[in-house]
């Protein structure tokens, strides 16, 4: 595999996450920095993925609720926060993340809720009043 195949891999994931997050976060630059082929990789299926229609076939919203309650069910907290604020930047509702987050406890178990559920609920509350909340990038 050549350099330029990573690197270009590598700017396709940094380009969507800028375009979809605002930012490039921490946690995957030092994923960047030490293992690139590997983050080269990660970054060209999440610039594939995160797309509206009609590049996509379901609208980033609907994506970011999905990544949304799949954290919250695998217990990551921290995707969970990320992916619950960025889908309410792009429109995403108290109601939706709500009715995602029951749906998690139907499945996982109410300590779905209890680990991360209540924590990201709390978050989009606080967002949805204007508080900022200090998700880390």
């Amino acid at each position: 595999m050549t350099n330029t195949l990573i690197d270009d891999a590598a700017q396709a994931g940094i380009d969507s996450f800028n375009k979809t997050v605002g930012t490039f976060p921490d946690r995957f630059k030092m994923l960047h920095t030490h293992m690139p082929g590997a983050f080269g990789g990660y970054g060209l299926m999440r610039s594939a993925l995160m797309q509206d229609p009609p590049d996509g076939a379901l609208d980033i919203k609907t994506k970011e609720l999905t990544f949304t309650v799949l954290c919250t069910l695998a217990g990551d907290k921290y995707g969970a926060l990320n992916h619950a604020i960025s889908g309410m930047r792009l429109g995403l509702t108290l109601p939706e993340i709500a009715e995602g987050l029951v749906q998690v406890i139907m499945v996982g178990g109410i300590t779905t809720w209890n680990l991360v559920g209540y924590e990201v609920m709390k978050a989009c509350e606080e967002f949805a009043n204007g508080t900022e909340t200090s998700v880390a990038t």
